[in-house]
């Protein structure tokens, strides 16, 4: 890590940057209808050609994705050799898109010089046809239908199927796979490994085609393995060993479009698809007799294994030709350094005081992180243009308000992490802040460069908007990126001024957008949108609202004015080491005094985003007439007020002066706008301690009463998204159009943004971190003065500072096995007693909020990788003295 601090370190070029889905994605629909599921659905991937990316089963590739080198299985029933992972699209699923099959990221290094990757493969037919018809079958009011319940897996009559990676050198790299039959019967396995070239040649824009192909004798002079070589224009040449005397078999990296689409001919005589036909249909014509092509495979047939048994193939990539030493003792060598270092690197990073059981869930919290990081390629004004020789953009993508059309200055080809391997093959704004906090513990470089991705001049739009996903990277995801950067500089030792000062320039112009985009009157109240909250409200708050209309919204102010405390912090630190940024500091306390007031007064239509009688925050809704409508959904939304807080350093009376000038001339000349800086007596009367407050104390308090009550907000596992008290749906009304709400403890039971997340119940992580660290945040300005009732109705008191651990042990409870059993594996097959199953935990991307079952997407160590945040000590609030 220390010879690779930047993205073009050495021992970075090869990583887990593959996939784990590219069909179905925004960057390879080229249809005119926009449906990026139907236009590439999974049925075609193993014989059409990617455009931008690949996926693939424990793949790895260089960072520019040009190599790849991953395993494909066929169990010998399989209609189809096993290449990726199945999954059903949003349309085919009761509760939006959902992956239907079992594997686990179990260990890596940020370097990548040790990953280890698990997949279980079923020794009976995959049902396809019966996961889809069972699915679709279903409500939306039933459980989903997995992999697990058809039964195939009963009797544990599975492979096991372990990839092992271990770097000898940046660009040496030993793979082992292994392959165990638990199942009480003999079973046969083809263990069949790939290499391939990404297809760059047949778009029109990059010439560059590498090529593979069989080392023979007598350039082949070592015994006991076969040899690929890859050449590539950028690349160089590399090989590829496998040991033994598998067949080794070759095709191109292109579209069968005879077999797809009924074409007369295909460009290639073969396609994609020829391993696939040569192994799973007998086909000898589908590969290539000269031994030659962009797509390769080691074929290693094992006709039977036997119960218990473990089946072994070891390969190497690297740029050293063959020879006798290629899987000599220095390899086995290799695998036991690494697997050692990881476990030196693990143990400096983990608490030595964490529990055997806790290590093993930070452990694989951050496996899983690492393994997420994927290679995002995706050219907009390409995409919107199309390709000069195939795939010619339909003339509907360039139509006005059309998909990512005001977006075509993005273009991304860099290594992202990413919220999931596969429901999420894709970066979302707020999703990657999150990430980047766990990521600071073990890789801080990598957690400093994405957050600075985000805000360079290829990702951000010029006029200042962060792009939110693919699916519409104009939709509007929480400002939370100033935050993260303020966390990331503090795990890394505060030490780093120059990336907060990237951060915070390009974070001007972002805020400036918020600004002059989401406050449509300047009132300071703010109509932000969805907000990453997907049906969180009555109706769709990302959809236009009838002409005349217009929400403004609790959370997207709250977003606002914990914005303005970020940048506030930031500019203060700043100050610290150049006096010129104190400007700054001022600039955004005035910003949040101005949010703070319109909150806590009245709004534009002098309605209040506060209701005295429920004691809580509220969306309000304007209408043409001029009236204003409060959406009285208990809901986050009124919660996230809390956030607004930040301490104010009592330095800044010696360091600030023209900060500190400003600030007492408001309090003389406009002490109503300063009301939401509180200040008392220090512990032990030493001196002054301030903070800024969206809440004074007894909104606060009423607030938590109700996010403290086990009958509305408060759960096992934490904050609830919507109170449990929502028994009886509400109701409204807009232009005719009637919309509702009730709590829903699970899967989504609406249709809202697909239906594939619900904010009606459930309890999601990323929120529930911000809201008990700002709780901390409260219970060091008011130690003792304030309690709260926790859990309401139990009559015991506990400060604001126990309550937010409190929050985090609720959060990690979800992984701690109770009786054997994690809360968050619920009913379903991870919960069964078989220490098969026990042995692996799964992030689920939001939980039940009654019991804690892990729900929507099933490996997402993208925001869920916080856990492993939660289980490190507590850093101190502020930087060292000077």
């Amino acid at each position: 890590m220390a010879e690779s601090p930047g993205p073009d370190g050495p021992w970075r070029l090869w990583g887990p940057y593959v996939s784990g889905r590219q069909w179905g994605t925004v960057r390879e629909d080229y249809s005119a209808s926009g449906d990026a599921w139907s236009a590439f659905p999974f049925e075609h991937a193993r014989a059409r050609a990617y455009r931008w990316g690949e996926d693939g089963l424990g793949a790895v590739c260089d960072r520019f994705g040009f190599l790849n080198l991953g395993v494909a299985l066929w169990n010998r029933k399989d209609p189809v050799l096993k290449e990726r992972l199945f999954g059903l699209t949003n349309g085919e699923g009761n509760h939006g898109e959902d992956v239907k099959e079992y594997w686990w990221a179990v260990d890596g290094t940020p370097s990548h010089s040790w990953m280890r990757w698990l997949y279980r493969y079923p020794q009976a037919e995959f049902p396809y046809a019966q996961l889809r018809e069972e699915n679709a079958r279903r409500s939306r009011e039933e459980r989903e239908y997995e992999l697990g319940d058809t039964g195939v897996l009963d009797g544990n009559r599975f492979f096991d199927v372990e990839v092992t990676y271990a770097k000898a050198s940046p660009d040496d790299v030993c793979a082992v796979i292994t392959a165990t039959n638990h199942g009480p019967d003999p079973a046969p396995l083809d263990l069949v490994p790939q290499v391939w070239f990404r297809n760059t040649w047949s778009w029109g824009w990059d010439k560059r085609r590498g090529t593979l192909a069989q080392v023979l004798p007598p350039t082949l002079s070592a015994g006991g393995l076969e040899a690929v070589e890859c050449e590539h224009g950028h690349l160089g040449r590399y090989y590829v060993c496998a040991e033994g005397s598998p067949e080794v078999l070759f095709c191109e990296n292109e579209t069968n479009a005879v077999e797809l689409f009924g074409a007369e001919r295909n460009t290639a005589a073969y396609t994609k698809d020829g391993i696939d036909r040569r192994i799973v249909r007998g086909d000898v014509s589908a590969v290539n007799p000269a031994l030659q092509g962009t797509k390769a495979a080691f074929w290693y047939r094992f006709d039977e294994v036997l119960p218990g048994q473990t089946v072994e193939v070891r390969l190497r990539l690297s740029q050293d030709a063959p020879s006798r030493n290629t899987f000599g003792g220095g390899f086995d060598a290799v695998l036991r350094d690494r697997a050692t270092e990881a476990d030196t690197f693990y143990d400096a990073v983990l608490p030595e005081q964490l529990s055997a059981s806790d290590r093993h869930i930070a452990r694989r919290a951050y496996a899983g992180l690492l393994w997420t990081k994927q290679l995002y390629r995706y050219d907009v004004r390409q995409w919107l243009d199309g390709d000069p020789w195939t795939d010619p953009a339909p003339e509907s993508r360039r139509a006005k308000g059309g998909r990512n059309t005001g977006w075509r200055h993005l273009a991304l080809a860099d290594v992202i992490s990413m919220p999931d391997e596969w429901e999420y093959p894709w970066f979302a704004a707020w999703d990657l802040a999150f990430h980047c906090i766990p990521l600071a513990h073990v890789d801080p470089e990598f957690a400093k460069e994405q957050l600075v991705l985000m805000l360079r001049e290829w990702s951000m739009h010029p006029n200042g908007q962060l792009p939110a996903y693919e699916w519409a990277f104009g939709d509007v995801n929480p400002p939370v990126h100033a935050w993260a950067a303020w966390h990331v500089y503090r795990l890394d030792g505060y030490r780093d001024q120059g990336f907060l000062v990237r951060v915070f320039t390009k974070l001007l112009l972002n805020f400036s957008w918020w600004v002059n985009r989401k406050d449509a009157d300047g009132s300071h109240l703010f109509e932000g949108g969805f907000l990453g909250m997907d049906n969180i409200g009555l109706f769709d708050r990302s959809a236009q609202l009838p002409p005349g209309y217009r929400l403004e919204q609790s959370d997207a102010t709250s977003w606002m004015a914990f914005y303005c405390q970020q940048m506030f912090k930031i500019a203060l630190e700043l100050s610290r080491h150049d006096p010129a940024w104190e400007d700054a500091a001022t600039k955004f306390l005035e910003h949040f005094l101005s949010i703070a007031q319109a909150m806590m007064s009245f709004g534009s239509q002098e309605v209040t985003l506060w209701d005295e009688s429920d004691g809580f925050f509220y969306d309000v809704l304007l209408h043409p007439d001029g009236t204003a409508e409060p959406m009285r959904v208990p809901s986050m939304v009124g919660l996230l007020p809390i956030l607004g807080a930040t301490e104010v350093p009592s330095w800044i009376s010696e360091e600030c002066p023209d900060l500190t000038s400003r600030l007492r001339w408001l309090q003389r000349r406009r002490p109503e706008l300063t009301l939401p800086l509180l200040t008392r007596s220090g512990p032990d009367g030493d001196g002054r301690q301030m903070l800024l407050s969206l809440l004074d104390k007894p909104r606060l308090t009423r607030i938590l009463d109700r996010m403290f009550d086990p009958g509305q907000f408060l759960s096992d596992y934490g904050i609830r998204s919507l109170s449990a008290a929502v028994k009886e749906h509400i109701t409204t009304e807009v232009s005719g159009q009637h919309s509702s709400i009730v709590y829903e403890p699970g899967e989504s039971r609406t249709a809202l943004f697909g239906g594939n997340s619900n904010w009606r119940g459930p309890v999601w992580f990323p929120v529930n971190v911000l809201l008990a660290d700002k709780l901390r945040t409260y219970g060091r300005f008011f130690g003792d003065e304030v309690t709260v009732e926790h859990p309401r109705g139990s009559g015991r008191r506990i400060t604001l500072v126990q309550a937010a651990d409190l929050v985090d042990d609720s959060l990690v409870s979800l992984f701690r096995p109770v009786g054997g059993r994690r809360p968050a594996d619920g009913d379903r097959i991870e919960a069964s007693d078989d220490p098969l199953w026990r042995e692996h935990p799964t992030f689920n991307e939001y939980f039940d909020g009654d019991t804690g079952e892990g729900l929507g997407a099933t490996h997402q160590t993208g925001w869920t990788a916080l856990v492993a945040h939660l289980l490190h000590p507590r850093l101190p609030p502020g930087p060292p003295q000077r």
